[in-house]
Parts: C-alpha cells; structure tokens; sequence
C-alpha cells in the first residue's frame, strides 16, 4: 500500500522554516523550563526540609525532657508514611513530601526510644508556588514560541518573496522575454550588503544581459547574411539561366535555388526574430485552405477532413507553415503522409522513423543535423515562429503506431449571429 502523498505546501521554505523555529522554541522553552523548575522546586523543598528537621530537633527536646508535644508532632503519629517510619526506626533522620489531610505536607522523623518521633509541616504554599511557576513558564513559552513564529515567518516570507520573484524572472526568460530582470535594489547600491538572495539576483540579471547580447548579435549576424547574400545571388540566379542547358546547368540552377530558398528562410527568421512582423487576420475555411497547401506542395498527400472548422487567421502564415510541416514530412519522414482536419486542429502525420529525441523535448533548432547528416534545416523553426505570431499551438509527438505527427491548433472564429426582425400578428 503506498503511503499517502504530503500536500505541497509541506515542500515551501515558509513551511519548513516555521516548523524549524517552531521545534527549536519548543526544545528552548522545554529545557529553560525543566532547568527553571528543578532549580526553584530543589530550593523550596531543601528551604521546608530545613525548618521540618529544625522543628524535629525541638521536638525531640520536649521528648526527652519528658513535656508535651506539640499538635503537629507525636511518636508513630498516623499518616506517617511507612519509608520514612522505617528509616526512622533505624535510627537515622530524614525528610518526605506526602498528602496529609488532603494537603501537600513536610514530614520530618527520627528515632525515638525504638520509635519514629515525626513533625509535620504544612507544604500547601510551596506546593503551590511551584504549580504557579510551572503555570507560568507554560504561559511565556507558549508566547515566546507564538511571537517568534510570527516574526520568523514574516523574514522568511520576505526571503521566499524574493526568491519567487527571480523563479517567475528565470521562467520569463526561458519562455523568451530577454527584457526580464529581476532589479533586485540590493545589486544597484554596491555600498549596501548583499545577501544570497541578491547573489542569485544578480547572476540572473547578469546572464540575461549576457544571453540577450549574444542572441541580438546573432540575430543581427544572420540578418547582414541573408541581405548580403540576397543580391549575388540575384545576379547568380539571372546569370545561370544564360547557360546553355544540359546537366551542369540544371545542376546550377538546382544548386541557385537552394541557396536562394536558404537565404529567403534566413531573412524571415531574422523577422521573425525581430518580433516586428504584422498578422492581416480574415476568415477562412480550414479544410479548403488545407487542401489548397496540399496542391501547392505537388505532393502525394493525402487530405482527411473530419470536422471543418471556420477559424479567423492570416491565411498566407497558415499556408506557410502547413507546406513547411508537408515538405519535411516528405523529406524526412516516409509516405503515406496525410493531412488531417478536425475542427480548430490540423495535423501532419507521416510514417518515417519519428521526430529526434531533442525535438520533441525541446522543439526543432535552426541547422541542428542528425546521425547519418540527415536535419530539419529551418523550415521546423519557421514554422513555430509563424504558429507564434499568428497565436496558434504548433506541437510536435511520436504517432502512436510509429511516425512522426504535427499538430497545429489555431484560434477558432466565434460567429455572433444579430436576431432577425420580429413578426408580430
């Protein structure tokens, strides 16, 4: 039977830290009260064991003069306890809380002609002094104990506020807001102490602003690329449509297209990149729209509409990335590759080996090759940044009976239909 699973709140550091607090004050508050109480119930016992042996020694004087003793003392008196009764009757003295009468009491014996001559002393007021002082060490530890919580957990909170600040920063960059910061006030002023949180704090700051610098100038790099590139190759393309035809031509113009086709994704990934791009949104059928990719690539694929949908979106961006998902199904997957609308959704399914490990953990990246020199090149990566910018859901799995299927979700359009006249009799 598996054991039952701790809520997750137990897992905090606010949690944590108050149960830490709460069971040093509670260790604290339990040892100065045993120490505390040992000490004054020791020295009131030992203050009436001294006046009960005193009263004993004038007892005992009236004894053996042969004068009457006093109420609270006698010889073998009753309520004696027996311990102390035979201590005494062996001829040694000694001393003992017991109820008398229903009263804590102080008996003090000794011996006495083969007897227990006994005196007796009230030990109510003791006994409830340290009934009062235990009363109140309970009190103030329970105090103690609330008000250190209280302000513990008030510093703690304060720590793990922080610290959730610079998780909800961390996960802001990761999900590609390289504008993030943390500006925790502690990293600004050099002269103010820093504590591990401000630590943490600023590397975060820091690597942000290192990774943000790498990736502008990256993205920069590709763009002067692309555009450098776009007018030789202009000039290559007219050029070899000059050549007399034969092989070596068409292995030229193949070899032109290529690098033209490669150019013109550098440059729309360089947009994209830029976040500058602008969605003309109308409505459209999915499933013809579907289709019309499908003619498009000059492919044998297949088109399976099983519920159409009406959805508002920018119509060449959806082009787009459907003939990029068909053309690499096509390329790197195996036939039949099929094509599948139902409702919002459209998915790309084809029977290869399935997408690499890293893709679908981490989604297609630019010019990432797999064994054997086989790779997605860019045209996975466009594709999630048009799905991106238009606001649908490009997601990428392994089909359940093998293959590689792409499933793009995109916003459905919501039809208000205006109430028609009403006829009246």
């Amino acid at each position: 039977m598996r054991a039952p699973r701790r809520p997750a709140w137990t897992a905090t550091l606010t949690w944590k830290a108050a149960v830490f607090i709460a069971v040093m004050c509670c260790a604290l508050a339990a040892l100065l009260g045993v120490l505390v109480h040992v000490s004054v119930a020791g020295r009131t016992v030992s203050d009436s064991r001294e006046k009960a042996l005193a009263r004993l020694t004038e007892v005992g004087g009236l004894y053996e003069a042969g004068e009457p003793l006093p109420r609270f003392a006698g010889v073998d008196p009753p309520g004696l306890p027996a311990p102390l009764r035979a201590l005494a009757v062996r001829g040694e003295r000694g001393t003992m809380v017991a109820e008398h009468g229903g009263r804590p009491t102080m008996w003090a014996a000794g011996p006495a002609d083969g007897r227990a001559l006994a005196v007796r002393l009230d030990y109510t007021q003791g006994a409830e002094t340290i009934d009062a002082l235990d009363r109140s060490i309970l009190g103030s530890s329970v105090l103690a104990i609330g008000a250190t919580l209280l302000v513990g957990a008030f510093a703690v909170t304060r720590v793990t506020r922080r610290l959730h600040l610079t998780a909800q920063v961390a996960r802001r960059i990761s999900a590609g807001d390289l504008d993030a910061r943390v500006d925790d006030p502690r990293t600004k002023d050099p002269t103010r102490p820093q504590d591990e949180v401000a630590t943490v704090s600023g590397a975060l700051d820091t690597m942000a602003s290192s990774l943000q610098r790498k990736l502008q100038s990256e993205q920069r790099f590709t763009a002067d690329v692309a555009h450098e590139l776009r007018t030789p190759l202009t000039g290559l393309s007219a050029a070899a449509e000059l050549l007399p035809e034969g092989r070596p031509s068409e292995l030229v113009r193949d070899r032109v297209r290529a690098m033209r086709g490669l150019t013109e994704d550098l440059l729309e990934i360089s947009r994209l990149d830029a976040r500058t791009e602008t969605v003309d949104l109308a409505v459209h059928e999915l499933g013809p729209l579907a289709e019309r990719v499908v003619r498009a690539s000059g492919t044998d694929t297949e088109v399976r509409v099983l519920r159409d949908a009406t959805v508002e979106t920018d119509r060449r961006r959806v082009e787009r990335v459907l003939g990029n998902l068909v053309a690499n199904a096509h390329k790197h997957g195996a036939p039949p590759v099929v094509v599948t609308v139902d409702g919002p959704v459209v998915s790309v399914r084809d029977h290869g080996p399935g997408y690499p490990g890293y893709l679908l953990e981490s989604g297609p990246q630019r010019f990432r090759t797999e064994s054997g020199g086989k790779g997605h090149g860019l045209g996975l990566t466009i594709a999630v940044g048009q799905a991106e910018v238009i606001g649908a859901e490009l997601v990428f799995a392994a089909a359940p009976d093998g293959g590689a299927e792409a499933r793009l979700r995109l916003p459905e359009y919501v039809r208000f239909d205006a109430p028609g006249p009403e006829s009246g009799e």
